[in-house]
Order: C-alpha cells, then sequence, then structure tokens
C-alpha cells in the first residue's frame, strides 16, 4: 500500500486528482539571523542535531539529572540530622527500651493515641520493619480524573519507581480522559515487573453522587471509600495514595506496615497534621467528627479483606447518613467520612508514624514530625496551592518534588533482576524485531530507530472540543521541539479552530513548556489545543512518529497537515470548511493543496488579502516556497495559474512534490522510518497519490 519509499510497488507517471484552494495561505517566517544576506532555516528538523554532539548533550542531561538526585538526597540528610538537634531540646520520655520524642502541646498524635488507649504499642519511634519478600508484588490504588491529576500521577509514579525494589500493580481508578492518557503513558514507558489495571470512575459515580462535597477534588475524592467493592475480591491489602504524593524511600517499607496490624485493625493512617479537626482555626470553624487532630487519608493502607468481612460499606454509608444529617456536606471529601466512623470505632486504625505522610497545608504542623523524627518517607502537597503552599522550609520539599517531576522518565526502564514478569506480548515482538536486525549493517541505527518506543503523554494540558454540527470542521495538524515554542501564540492568534501538536520533548523541557503555556494568556484562553508530549529517546529526531501521533488524536473529520513555521492566513480556517463542502471531500478521494510562502523578513506586515500578498510577491518581500533552494517541491503548485484563479483547479503529481494539504482524518499515516530532515513529506504525497489512483 505504501509507495517506492517502501519498496512494494512501483508508480505509474498518472496524473493526481489534487484541488487547489486559490486563496492565501501561510507565510513561512524566518525567525534566525541571516549571514551573507541569506536566511536560516529555523525548521524543527533542522534544527535537531544529529550528530555525536546531541547524543552526548543527551548523555550529559541524564548525568545532570542523576547527580540532581544525589544532590537532593544529601540536602535530605543534611536537614534530617539538623533537625533532629532539636529533639535534644525537648522533653524525653522513656518508653519500654526506646526513647521517644514529641511535644506535650502538638505531639505526633501518640500521647493522644496513648490516652485514649487504642494504639497500644503503635508509636512513631522507627522500629525494624520486617524484610518484603523480594519479588512479592505490591499492590498500590490511586484515583485519578482529568488532565491535571494525570501529570500529577506521573511524578508519584516516578518516585515510587525510583526507589522501588519489587514488582508493582497499579489499580487506577479513572475517568475515561485519565483512563487514555495514562493507558497510552505506560503503554509506550514499557517499564518491566509494572502491571495497571483500570476501574471506571464514572461507573462509581452512582456510588457516592448522594453525598454534597465542598471539596475541590469533587466527586472523585470521595470515592476511595468504595475500595473495597470495586477492587478485585481476591486482592486482600493495597496502598492507597492520593496524586499529590511524592515519595522519599522504597514503598517496599510502607507495605511492611501491615505486618505490624493487630486485632481489628484495618486502616493505617497517619495523624492529621493540623488544626482542622480541632475547629479552631477560625471563628465558627465546624468540623466533622474525629479522633483528636483526626486522620488524613493521602496515604492509607487498607485490609481490605478483613473490611469486607467487617461490611465496611453499610459502616460508613450509615455513618455518612447520620452525619449529614447536621453537617449538610463534606468539606474535606472521603477523610471527613473515615474520621466519622474512626470515631465511632477506633480500634479499626492503626496509627502510622507521621513520616508517612509529611502535609504541607496552609496551616500545617508538619515540622512537629520532622522535628522529632530522623527520616522522612512521604512528602504530601494537601492543599489547592500544592507547591506554592507557605511553609518556612517548602523550599526543600520543592526541590525533592522538582527532582522527580524533571527527573528523566526512560531512566526508569530498569529490569527487577531475579524477579519473573509477566509475559508482555508488546515487549516480546520488540524484542524479536530488535533481534532479526543486522549489527554489522551501516544502517542500523536507522533501522533500530522505527522500533523505538517514545514514551508518549497525550493532553498534556486541558483539552476540549465541541463537534460542529456541519461535520466540516478541521484540525491544523503540526509537530515541533522546544526551539519552536514562540511560534504557538502566533499560530493560535491566526487559526481559531482546533489544533492538534506533537512536542518532542525531555521530561525536564516538558515542564519548561507547561510554565511557559500555563503563563500564556494566549494559550490558556485557548482550550482546543491538544499537546500530546513525545518524550526524548535516541539520537534522531522522529518526525514522522510526532506527524502520526498529532494526526491519531483529532476529533474532527478532516485535517490541515501543516508545518509548525508557517502562519496561515487569517480567515483560513472557515474557508477550508466552505471549501469540504464546496468540493465534496466526504464523498471523494481530493486532497485540497494550500499553497506556501516564505520570507527573508524577521518582521512582516502580514498580507490581508490575496491582492495585497500578489504585491509582495511583485516587490521581493515574499516568495515562493523554497523557490531558490528546491523548486521541484511545490512547483506543481503551479503558482503561475494561481496568480489569476479564482475557483479550485486541479493540479498534476510529479516526482518530489510535498505541498502542505487537507485531507479527511483516514488518511494513511507517515511512514515513521523517515527520521530528521528529507523526503518525508515527498514519500507521503507520493502514497496519497497512489491511494487516489488505486
Amino acid at each position: 500500500m505504501l509507495g517506492i519509499c517502501r519498496g512494494r510497488r512501483k508508480f505509474l507517471a498518472a496524473s493526481l486528482t489534487i484541488l487547489f484552494v486559490p486563496a492565501i495561505t501561510w507565510i513561512y517566517l524566518f525567525a534566525g539571523s541571516f549571514e551573507d544576506g541569506k536566511p536560516v532555516s529555523l525548521s524543527p528538523l533542522e534544527s535537531q542535531p544529529h550528530s555525536p554532539r546531541y547524543t552526548a548533550s543527551s548523555q550529559r542531561e541524564r548525568e545532570s539529572l542523576e547527580v540532581r538526585v544525589r544532590e537532593v538526597e544529601e540536602e535530605n540528610r543534611v536537614l534530617r540530622k539538623q533537625l533532629s538537634l532539636a529533639q535534644g531540646r525537648a522533653p524525653t520520655h522513656r518508653h519500654g527500651n526506646h526513647s521517644r520524642t514529641y511535644s506535650m502541646e502538638e505531639g505526633t498524635g501518640d500521647s493522644e493515641s496513648l490516652r485514649a488507649g487504642i494504639v497500644a504499642g503503635n508509636s512513631s519511634e522507627c522500629g525494624q520493619q520486617p524484610a518484603v519478600e523480594k519479588c512479592e508484588t505490591i499492590h498500590v490504588a490511586i484515583v485519578c480524573a482529568g488532565y491535571n491529576a494525570s501529570r500529577d500521577v506521573v511524578t508519584l509514579v516516578k518516585s515510587v519507581l525510583f526507589h522501588r525494589r519489587n514488582p508493582l500493580h497499579f489499580h487506577l481508578i479513572a475517568d475515561a480522559i485519565a483512563k487514555q492518557i495514562l493507558a497510552t503513558l505506560f503503554q509506550t514507558w514499557m517499564v518491566p515487573a509494572v502491571r495497571i489495571d483500570f476501574y471506571d470512575a464514572d461507573e462509581l459515580k452512582s456510588e457516592v453522587s448522594w453525598i454534597p462535597n465542598k471539596h475541590y477534588s469533587g466527586i472523585y475524592g470521595l470515592m476511595k471509600l468504595v475500595l473495597t467493592k470495586t477492587l478485585p475480591s481476591n486482592l486482600e491489602r493495597v496502598i492507597v495514595l492520593d496524586t499529590d504524593i511524592t515519595f522519599a524511600t522504597d514503598i517496599a517499607e510502607l507495605w511492611a506496615v501491615f505486618h505490624k496490624f493487630k486485632g481489628q485493625q484495618v486502616l493505617g493512617l497517619v495523624e492529621n497534621q493540623s488544626d482542622w479537626y480541632l475547629g479552631n482555626l477560625w471563628k465558627n470553624h465546624r468540623p466533622w467528627p474525629a479522633l483528636g487532630r483526626g486522620y488524613n487519608t493521602g496515604v492509607i493502607l487498607l485490609l481490605l479483606d478483613k473490611l469486607r468481612k467487617m461490611k465496611w460499606e453499610q459502616m460508613w454509608r450509615l455513618t455518612a447518613e447520620r452525619e449529614l444529617m447536621s453537617m449538610l456536606s463534606t468539606s474535606l471529601a472521603d477523610q471527613d467520612i473515615f474520621n466519622a466512623v474512626i470515631k465511632q470505632n477506633p480500634f479499626l486504625v492503626y496509627q502510622l508514624p507521621c513520616f508517612w505522610n509529611v502535609q504541607l497545608s496552609d496551616h500545617t504542623r508538619s515540622e512537629q514530625c520532622y522535628r522529632d523524627v530522623s527520616d522522612l518517607k512521604v512528602i504530601h502537597w494537601n492543599s489547592p496551592k500544592k507547591l506554592r503552599v507557605k511553609n518556612k522550609h517548602v523550599e526543600f520539599f520543592r526541590n525533592l518534588y522538582l527532582t522527580f517531576l524533571e527527573y528523566d522518565g526512560n531512566l526508569l526502564r530498569r529490569e527487577l533482576f531475579g524477579c519473573p514478569s509477566e509475559a508482555d506480548v508488546n515487549s516480546e515482538n520488540l524484542q524479536k524485531q530488535l533481534s532479526e536486525l543486522d549489527e554489522d549493517d551501516l544502517c542500523y541505527e536507522f533501522r533500530r530507530e522505527r522500533f523505538t518506543v517514545h514514551r508518549t503523554h497525550l493532553y498534556f494540558l486541558h483539552y476540549e472540543y465541541e463537534p460542529a454540527s456541519d461535520n466540516t470542521d478541521v484540525t491544523l495538524v503540526a509537530q515541533l521541539s522546544m526551539d519552536r515554542l514562540q511560534m504557538l501564540e502566533a499560530i493560535c492568534k491566526h487559526w481559531e479552530g482546533p489544533i492538534s501538536l506533537a512536542l518532542y520533548l525531555s521530561d525536564a523541557e516538558a515542564q519548561q513548556f507547561l510554565r511557559y503555556a500555563q503563563g500564556s494568556e494566549v494559550l490558556m484562553s485557548r482550550h482546543n489545543v491538544g499537546y500530546h508530549i513525545v518524550y526524548k529517546e535516541g539520537q534522531f529526531y522522529p518526525v514522522n512518529l510526532l506527524r502520526n501521533v498529532a494526526m491519531k488524536h483529532i476529533s474532527t473529520p478532516y485535517m490541515f497537515l501543516s508545518d509548525i513555521d508557517f502562519l496561515p492566513m487569517y480567515g483560513l480556517y472557515e474557508y477550508l470548511r466552505k471549501s469540504v463542502i464546496q468540493l465534496d471531500l466526504a464523498n471523494t478521494k481530493k486532497a485540497l493543496i494550500v499553497p506556501a510562502f516564505e520570507t527573508l523578513r524577521y518582521r512582516l506586515s502580514f498580507p490581508k488579502s490575496k491582492a495585497e500578498l500578489l504585491s509582495m510577491l511583485d516587490m521581493g518581500t515574499l516568495f515562493t516556497f523554497r523557490y531558490h533552494v528546491w523548486t521541484k517541491g511545490h512547483a506543481p503548485t503551479n503558482f503561475a495559474k494561481w496568480r489569476t484563479a479564482t475557483t479550485p483547479y486541479r493540479v498534476e503529481w510529479e516526482a518530489d512534490f510535498e505541498p502542505y494539504v487537507v485531507v479527511r482524518k483516514d488518511c494513511p499515516e507517515y511512514d515513521r522510518r523517515f527520521v530528521g530532515f528529507g523526503w518525508n513529506k515527498v514519500a507521503h504525497i507520493m502514497e496519497l497519490d497512489a491511494q487516489v489512483r488505486s
């Protein structure tokens, strides 16, 4: 089906039925310096290094991130040492053979718990944890909904993977958006000994929608209540995490705490590190009932089998119904209901040491925790402000978080030696294909590139699209790298329709892009732009893979295959929608060619009409695209005829033709064997021509 570029068929010199739109299109902008009066191209393809320097740069980037991790770990160690000095100034009490320090005013909750007589032997000292079996699978449940939460999950998972030594099984309760994003991400991440299962959060809404909730997490913030019913009946225990969690240790240490549960203890929780449940944060503050300071549900150990036997579903529902008669709604979502249940049944709780959930809300008293202990294991950004929270030690915690935020996820694809992994069909097929390549082949690296699986994070930012009622909508499709971010605002101003962009970035660059986008009023005002991150890997720029990612995730019946260096004429979006109807693209194999022009000027008054553009062509301020460099690429467009055309006209395909076109969304993908610069669009247009004539 592919053309000469794939060696499967020869093409006859027949004409291609391609229709040309006689309108102003886009102007290729040179945004670089000039040498000897010649423009320096800023094409994202040409700007990508294709030499050993790129490999060295990539290696240096990875090494610098590794160094940053080690620096943060050293800062962590130093801070722990400094904070532990405060122990000598605080009252020390003997408890058995262990010394322990706490403030009688605030404490870590141990003194209150002991007075209540409910957590015997459950102190905050760091005792010897029972070892977890080397290949024992650790189960983790996370509720995730929407675009922003999906990004947060990635950072959480990175921190877990960085320290882990055990197989992991993530149970993700996700809405349709998060499932699409995370399913693609984990499928392309291909981390050994990691299994992912999804559970439809939308199907669970009816279970908790009857509970009025004021928390910013919305209805999804209540879904941890129904995990006993949602997760597999044969799953006995699980660690439940909020998405705004960062691990600073091996999660197996937390998994080992299950062995310390006794009697009817079925919930492992850390005491709430604020005065919220004491009701003294402000005047007339009336919280839900809780035991002392209550417990925070950002980190929960659940003994699912015992909870089911205790009829947990009935227990929490009856409690919620009773309290809602007076409280009317929850303020902290599931946490309020968990605490109300615990207030009535304190024997259910095994109190975890405070370092398993260091909470950084605005009213936090977490400093008491890391003053009393010499280790911090889990950081929890439990505030709507997240990293902007006010805390005198927030810079230390923020640096720890940013380390994982920008950490190269490719480095986490390490094997767990000695632990058998479940058979993965995709991995096995990949290994088989790679084994069939000849490493002595001079083109080995190029041939290997087409089998490289790049981590892909779809819809990195919020995306909304309302389908057009007339079924004529067109999405602008393009790909770019970091050096083209400055084009995004201009394109959004020129094209009001939907846009699908694939960005080739490192993990650190993805965060730079996020900050850039969030700081732009133009980009933040547009919700119909899909940003899909394809993470850097290898020495080549996978231009056609990027195009395919952007093409695959459009929501319209037609797409305008563009390049990021072009600005569409004002009004082109509506003009193309009308042309779709006029030329009956829905029922015919046609492609609309949009003529391209370029300028040698850094600043240019954008033409507002075809007459104005013709005048600029005559004056030499504009040129037909690549006229001086690669005439054959656009010569079949027949610009001489275009100058006087008032209706669409047919053009003939010729070798090396590479126009920019509007096509149906079911058109063939680009051949991903093409990497870097050259021939990638030529091959695609050739294949379109073959399909028209087949």
